[in-house]
């Protein structure tokens, strides 16, 4: 039994950050994770505003072709695969500022991620295979449907298989806190997202990322 689900797309910096802090807590707690997706090609596949670029819709369709080869990394490993091809894809990504090389080439990008994570290097191909959209866009259905619909990634819920589940959009963190400042954070979130009516807590104000 799960205690928590984490909803990402690789290409999300946010989630990337926040999804560091989770597996901090995870080896700290000793907590099961269960990674699910949520496309942010999907979430703007309507999106007319003219901040949505090109730019941003060739790296969401990368996001996208990742998130179907994680759907077959799903299939033909499990949980914890996937985990480790998100840690390879969000610290090259990311960390290593890489981006670029996922929307030239993603099937060859895609297929380095797999050998790094040790799966099926042959999954590459599931890039574009859209047979994998119907699970990737229920996912991002679920989420959606757990949090309301103006949210982004990332997207967490708490005791997923029990009746006391609770989900929320975020943390969204500018950079990963370690050891007990981790802990601190999360014992927080949780009080916060179980606390029944509680809906909203924000602020705009952003520090610039930080991937260290």
């Amino acid at each position: 039994m799960a205690d928590l689900e984490f909803f990402f797309d690789p290409v999300c910096p946010f989630a990337w950050v926040t999804s560091r802090w989770v597996a901090e807590v995870q080896a700290l707690r000793g907590y099961e994770v269960r990674w699910r997706f949520i496309a942010l090609s999907v979430l703007n596949e309507k999106q007319t505003a003219e901040w949505y670029t090109e730019g941003y819709r060739a790296a969401h369709m990368a996001g996208m072709m990742s998130l179907r080869v994680a759907d077959a990394v799903r299939l033909h490993h499990d949980n914890d695969a996937v985990s480790r091809l998100y840690t390879v894809l969000g610290t090259a990504i990311h960390v290593d500022q890489r981006r670029a090389e996922i929307t030239a080439d993603p099937e060859a990008f895609l297929a380095w991620a797999l050998a790094e994570a040790n799966c099926d290097v042959s999954l590459a191909s599931a890039a574009v295979d859209d047979s994998h959209d119907a699970y990737i866009r229920a996912d991002t259905a679920l989420a959606l449907e757990r949090t309301g619909k103006d949210v982004g990634t990332p997207i967490i819920t708490f005791n997923p298989d029990s009746e006391s589940s609770s989900s929320f959009f975020g943390p969204v963190i500018s950079k990963t806190p370690r050891g007990d400042d981790a802990l601190r954070l999360w014992d927080a979130i949780e009080v916060l997202a179980t606390t029944s009516g509680l809906s909203e807590l924000k602020r705009s104000n952003r520090a610039a990322l930080d991937f260290s």
